[in-house]
């Protein structure tokens, strides 16, 4: 029991807690910002049931793990590596969001709107949905930055199958709202999220 509160553990938790907080805090904030307060709702925490589970899952994993196998949770490089994952990741999203201002949301648009426009500098010029990318090398950032090996793989797992269904339905909107400028943009960037073309 003492390894849950040695200085590894503190270590590790405290930076997972402060990842967790930054990333959804500054997602609403961000949202307000470009959106105002009157467009933004909770859901701009991007805080759903099933992520919840996950959440709770790694950490159920992490002091499991911290109470039976200790010095699996000592490899100092790789939760490190998860470290810098985490702070990359949201460097992406981030970015991601105030190059796209308004024309960012946290919901598919369905419908073309006015200020909704195709974003192709910045980061978008190397990768169509860096919010995605960013997201994915987070989440996954996260887990290993926690030395949970069932997690880092469930993540892995779990945020690519959401991204793989979620960009074909996003991008049938995009080639609707902006036609062959898209579909050219489509075929010389890349998604951002491996292996979904």
């Amino acid at each position: 029991m003492t390894e849950i509160f040695s200085y590894t553990a503190c270590r590790q938790l405290s930076q997972m807690f402060l990842a967790i907080i930054f990333f959804h805090v500054s997602e609403y904030i961000l949202a307000i910002a470009f959106h105002g307060k009157s467009n933004v709702t909770l859901s701009s925490l991007l805080i759903s049931k099933n992520y919840l589970l996950a959440m709770i899952f790694s950490l159920l994993e992490y002091f499991i793990e911290i109470s039976l196998f200790p010095g699996m949770k000592e490899y100092w490089w790789v939760s490190s590596l998860g470290l810098a994952m985490v702070i990359i990741g949201e460097l992406i999203r981030k970015i991601a969001i105030i190059t796209a201002g308004r024309s960012f949301t946290h919901l598919i648009k369905v419908h073309h709107e006015e200020h909704h426009k195709l974003i192709t500098h910045g980061i978008y010029r190397f990768v169509r949905h860096p919010g995605y990318c960013g997201f994915f090398i987070w989440s996954v950032g996260t887990q290993i930055m926690l030395c949970n090996p069932i997690s880092t793989i469930g993540f892995a797992f779990v945020v690519w199958r959401f991204f793989a269904e979620r960009i074909p339905y996003e991008e049938y909107f995009l080639r609707h709202f902006f036609g062959s400028e898209y579909v050219e943009y489509a075929r010389v960037t890349p998604s951002g999220v491996p292996f979904v073309k």
